[in-house]
């Protein structure tokens, strides 16, 4: 009989605020969902945390949402908010699809897959019907939102994406025209020169160092510069009334162009274009005060700051100074050089005075010719955040008193921090930078750095996770942070007995024990030399043992003491350890283990082997060589027979506790093994099955009777660092260098492990197989700067593969019904025949009704790439649906759709051929007689709204009459004047 397995699945995701991979955007309370039961004034943070987007309160520090899609483990690496209807988000993925969220029932509108690898950047467009994203493939993609379709496909950048905007010179024009008779284009007073119907400009900076700038009706590079000097153009940041953007890169070089708004909009209006003209001109360049990577430059809304960070602990904002101020600053300048001229030419005599004049003549006319950048955008203050910031947005930008920051660091945390506008008061020679405070921060539900290690309580409710720094206690059924308690570098950790304490090992040769109702630290004990490796409790629950790279194990004792409390005659109980014996090894110990049945004591060393001692005596009984690096972690089966090793190998072994022989060695990971654990019970036969964790990113289930891989599971997006079993093996938690710590419960579906493999086999197939039908790019080869937007997925593949097999029943059902309408011509008692059992499971509708069906259930961002697919042999079968489609007015904006396509694809083959042309006249006229309907039926439409609206406004207005004035009109005044009515709207 085939053994079957119970399923593990992810659960639950906590401790993770933001992941370094993806950018964070501020939201104002209304804009968010709930906002007038949940608003708090501090406004909401939209972050990226691995494959999920959550939603913070950045004042409460409390969760407000989580946005998942179950179809996608990818990692979140890029997210942008629509400016036109602010509950849009558009988030980008590592595998190269977006998905554009309604945050208020968070869930996904539109999936978009057209990308080869991860999402850098993403726009919306003024209107927010456009979007357009660039990835690391070097591509940049404009995407219908409205069509659900990608418009075209932009190369021409050679690196990753690393910024876009786009540019809308109509709006530019408009202001120029207001006030002038004429504008500088010739524009008539009040009258935009910008064709509405321009499809606008795309400006894109990349890691190749080039900046361009793309026309979208043309759908061709307008021009191409050189962003930075000395490397990589890592950021674009673009100011809101467009006349000016900033390119940053390495060392701290930030350069400033400005962006001819207006010519743009007269190249938008008129079909030719003037070569020589440049719409975008470099400035100058200015120099931020640190020196590394710089990875965001943002533009404040009111267009007087702009905020710069790099990949250090620090954001520095730049004030960019009016007109006026910038007059007032070069009329300083040139006072101050004029006295220091003055005293030269009092020292000197008159024939320098004549030289030194002449000199400041030419100095001053040259100044008014260009000023100079670095006098219109000056520093304003560094904002110093308390971890490396990766990204940072402007928050609450309705505060006119003061600047606020959102910052999200690498360490876990998000930071809001506020800054006083010093602008108008006259500054003192000894003026210092304005002083910033932090006002909100998110940091509890998570770890600053990795976490090193994971114990569960004996009644598995609570979890102690630590790290570098902090512990942190948990509770397991709702994930809440209820402890945090500072401890130093955490290597190893454990519930005492009773679960009250928490013993942490950390890097300094220190035991610390902690209490967790008080939240105290109790005790420090210098226990070893080296760093404190690995613990262990005595299954007896009285004692435990230690480990270090002191190259010794230490075994303590736990004592109750009664100690004096200060001041008073009353003591009070307190656990101490109590060092009672010492077991000195050859080398450095990494792992020890108690066996269940206490009588054997297993110590992993740093030479690659495992020595097993007896716990009474400390002699040794068996030496476990085999591994070809250190073992790094061990754990002993609940009978005690067994006892699995994991190594820096990628080996996982299974040894025998009674003669020391090697069970199985199996390669168990592509890198390092960090941690292995049994199931601690034998309830359900599980007692011989262990869990691997290692720095592939992976867990692995194994069952150790047959060794055998059971399951795999993914989701960690780093290094599995820990790894716990709770003690009725329900669930597993897991910690990684991604920052989460995930939960893994057990669930009632069985897995077999022939099918587990069939899984994998045919998972690595369908990768293998999108990727062979992508086409190869020569190196030398002249490729076309836009292409059709399409990516070929397993889902587009099996949608095309629906299309054809319903066309395949559809043709058999067509010729089936026409011979049975001939025959009834003759027989009109004919039996209808019998018809495939799809069709009459579908309530007998028609061939072309269920072919349309099919064609509807596709995704509107799959259906091209789906239509690629089809043999020109489909195509053909296609075209008298189509007709019928058209015949009968059926969802004539897809059946448009589709006939467009086919017709662009394959226009030459249909040209061609004698059956498809006619087709094509029949299918013309049912398309226009059915628009012509529809014209007609929305012109109605559009009249009736006309006349309701008409009316609505009639019955808003009333006629009012003043009684007073009537009255006195009444008692006789002739000659005065008649009664007047007013409206009142």
């Amino acid at each position: 009989m085939v053994k079957s397995y119970l399923k593990y699945e992810h659960s639950k995701t906590f401790g993770l605020i933001t992941s370094a991979t993806s950018n964070a955007v501020w939201s104002a309370d209304e804009d968010a969902p709930n906002a007038s039961s949940r608003s708090t004034g501090g406004g909401r943070a939209v972050v990226g945390a691995d494959e999920e987007v959550l939603c913070w309160d950045v004042k409460k520090g409390e969760l407000l949402g989580r946005w998942k899609d179950s179809g996608c483990n990818a990692e979140v690496t890029a997210i942008a908010q629509s400016k036109t209807d602010p509950d849009v988000y558009a988030v980008g993925y590592g595998d190269g699809s977006i998905r554009v969220w309604d945050s208020r029932i968070a869930t996904v509108i539109i999936s978009f897959n057209g990308h080869r690898s991860g999402i850098t950047a993403l726009a919306f467009d003024k209107s927010g019907i456009r979007l357009a994203s660039g990835a690391q493939d070097t591509d940049v993609v404009v995407w219908d939102l409205v069509a659900e379709v990608g418009m075209f496909k932009l190369r021409g950048h050679k690196n990753q994406i690393t910024g876009l905007s786009f540019l809308h010179p109509g709006d530019a024009s408009e202001t120029a025209a207001d006030g002038e008779g004429d504008n500088e284009l010739g524009a008539p007073n009040g009258h935009s020169s910008v064709s509405d119907d321009h499809a606008g400009f795309l400006l894109t900076a990349s890691k190749d160092a080039l900046i361009k700038l793309w026309d979208l009706g043309s759908q061709h590079c307008m021009e191409t510069h050189v962003a930075q000097t000395n490397g990589e153009c890592w950021s674009l940041g673009i100011m809101l009334d467009q006349s000016i953007c900033i390119t940053a890169g390495n060392d701290g070089e930030l350069r400033v162009w400005s962006i001819d708004i207006k010519g743009l909009s007269s190249v938008s209006a008129h079909v030719t274009e003037d070569l020589e003209r440049r719409y975008l001109s470099e400035r100058g360049t200015l120099n931020r005060h640190g020196k590394d990577r710089t990875l965001g430059v943002t533009f404040h809304p009111s267009g007087s700051y702009v905020a710069v960070h790099g990949s250090e602990k620090a954001i520095e904002l730049w004030a960019i100074r009016s007109p006026v101020e910038v007059q007032k600053s070069l009329a300083r300048k040139r006072k101050r050089r004029k006295e220091k001229e003055k005293e030269k030419s009092l020292a000197a005599d008159s024939k320098h005075k004549d030289a030194n004049g002449e000199k400041h003549s030419d100095g001053e006319d040259g100044e008014n010719d260009e000023i100079d950048i670095s006098e219109i955008i000056v520093p304003h203050v560094i904002v110093r955040t308390s971890g490396k910031v990766r990204s940072m947005d402007w928050a609450d930008t309705r505060i006119r008193k003061s600047l606020q920051v959102l910052a999200a660091t690498t360490n876990n945390q998000l930071e809001v921090y506020d800054i006083p506008v010093k602008r108008k008061e006259k500054k003192s020679k000894s003026s210092e930078p304005p002083d910033y405070d932090r006002i909100f921060s998110v940091d509890m539900p998570g770890h600053r750095t990795d976490v090193r290690s994971l114990a569960l309580s004996s009644d598995d409710r609570m979890l102690a996770s630590a790290s570098n720094g902090n512990l942190k206690i948990w509770n397991v059924r709702t994930q809440n942070c209820i402890r945090t308690l500072e401890c130093g570098y955490a290597l190893c950790s454990s519930f005492l007995p009773g679960d009250k304490i928490v013993v942490v090992g950390n890097r300094n040769g220190e035991l610390e024990l902690f209490d967790i109702a008080s939240s105290t630290l109790i005790d420090t004990v210098k226990a070893h030399e080296g760093p404190v490796w690995t613990l262990h409790v005595h299954p007896d629950g009285r004692s435990m043992v230690t480990g270090s790279a002191d190259k010794s194990a230490k075994f303590w004792n736990f004592e109750i003491i009664q100690e004096e409390i200060p001041g008073t005659k009353r003591t009070t109980p307190r656990l101490r350890l109590n060092h009672t014996r010492t077991l000195k090894v050859a080398d450095d110990i990494l792992s020890l283990r108690f066996s269940p049945d206490s009588r054997l004591l297993a110590v992993a060393l740093l030479d690659n082997t495992v020595k097993v001692f007896f716990v009474d005596s400390l002699k040794l009984f068996l030496n476990l060589y085999g591994h070809k690096l250190p073992v790094l972690n061990m754990d002993i089966s609940y009978d005690s027979k067994l006892i699995v090793t994991c190594s820096a190998d990628k080996n996982v072994r299974l040894w025998g506790l009674d003669f020391g022989d090697c069970h199985k060695a199996f390669f168990a990971h592509q890198d390092s093994i960090l941690q292995v654990a049994f199931v601690p019970h034998n309830q359900d036969g599980n007692g011989h099955h262990f869990f691997s964790a290692s720095k592939d990113r992976t867990l692995k289930y194994w069952d150790g009777d047959k060794f055998e891989q059971i399951q795999k599971l993914d989701g960690h997006h780093g290094e599995v660092w820990a790894l716990a079993v709770s003690r009725t093996g329900e669930f597993v938690v897991s910690a990684s260098h991604d920052k989460s710590i995930r939960l893994w419960r057990q669930t009632d579906e069985q897995v077999f492990l022939e099918e587990e493999r069939e899984k994998e086999l045919e998972d690595l197939y369908e990768g293998t197989l999108t990727t062979s039908l992508e086409p190869e790019l020569d190196a030398g080869a002249e490729t076309s700067e836009a292409v059709p937007a399409g990516k070929q997925t397993a889902e587009t593949l099996m949608a095309g593969e629906k299309i054809a097999e319903a066309l395949d029943l559809g043709t058999a059902d067509l010729q089936l019904m026409d011979e049975w309408a001939a025959l009834r011509t003759t027989h009109p008692t004919a039996a209808p025949p019998p018809r495939h059992p799809l069709f009459l499971a579908h309530g007998n509708r028609s061939a072309d009704a269920h072919v349309l069906a099919v064609v509807a259930k596709i995704p509107a961002a799959a259906l091209q790439d789906a239509l690629l697919v089809l043999p020109f042999a489909h195509v053909r079968a296609l075209f008298p649906f189509l007709a019928l489609w058209a015949a009968r007015g059926a969802n004539l904006p897809l059946t448009c759709r589709v006939l467009f396509f086919v017709l662009q694809t394959h226009h030459r083959q249909i040209v061609a051929s004698k059956t498809m042309r006619p087709m094509l006249n029949g299918i013309r006229g049912g398309l226009r007689a059915a628009l012509r309907t529809q014209k007609d039926e929305m012109g109605f439409n559009l009249a009736a709204l006309r006349f309701v609206g008409d009316r609505v406004r009639e019955g808003g207005v009333r006629a009012y009459v003043d009684e007073e004035a009537w009255e006195r009109e009444e008692e006789g005044e002739k000659g005065g004047r008649k009664r007047a009515f007013v409206h009142v709207a």
